[in-house]
């Protein structure tokens, strides 16, 4: 019996507690940055088009839209392979469309660690759906400052108007 009162004695105080917490966080003003998009936080562009997002040591890479827009529907991805290691803004691969044939260049020095299959499959994904279905390889990254050297999506989108 005694073991129960000091269980729900705990209770009470936990429930207390969190309720006591609950109205302070209620009540708390909304600070949008925190819930703002990781996506945009941590991708980085090239200036030829190419975009990696990176989380810890690996980033994903693709093209962006406007790229693929450029290019008109891709029908054939050629896409680096696993264990290949590239220097930054070294070409990596290449996409070719009805309209032309473009070369990829790898965003950063690192090692290839996977392609998307999918893409090599089936070429339009790139159209579909560039910055999700359509990423190209993942990358591990070995000079992770070297994204100091890209452009944020507000540089990217000021390069894009300047060169219109």
């Amino acid at each position: 019996m005694a073991l129960c009162t000091r269980v729900l004695s705990k209770c009470s105080s936990f429930s207390s507690n969190f309720l006591k917490l609950r109205s302070s966080v209620a009540k708390a003003p909304l600070n949008r940055s925190l819930y703002s998009s990781k996506q945009l936080l941590d991708r980085f562009f090239t200036e030829q088009h190419e975009w990696i997002d990176v989380n810890g040591e690996i980033g994903t890479v693709g093209v962006t839209d406007y790229a693929q827009s450029a290019l008109g529907d891709v029908v054939y991805a050629q896409l680096p392979s696993p264990d290949q290691a590239f220097e930054q803004m070294e070409e990596c691969g290449a996409l070719e469309s009805v309209k032309a044939a473009s070369e990829l260049f790898c965003p950063v020095t690192g090692n290839v660690i996977e392609k998307n299959e999918n893409v090599e499959e089936t070429p339009g994904l790139i159209n579909q759906s560039p910055n999700e279905k359509g990423w190209l390889f993942k990358i591990q990254l070995t000079k992770p400052e070297e994204l100091e050297d890209l452009l944020d999506e507000a540089a990217y989108q000021n390069y894009l108007k300047s060169n219109e």
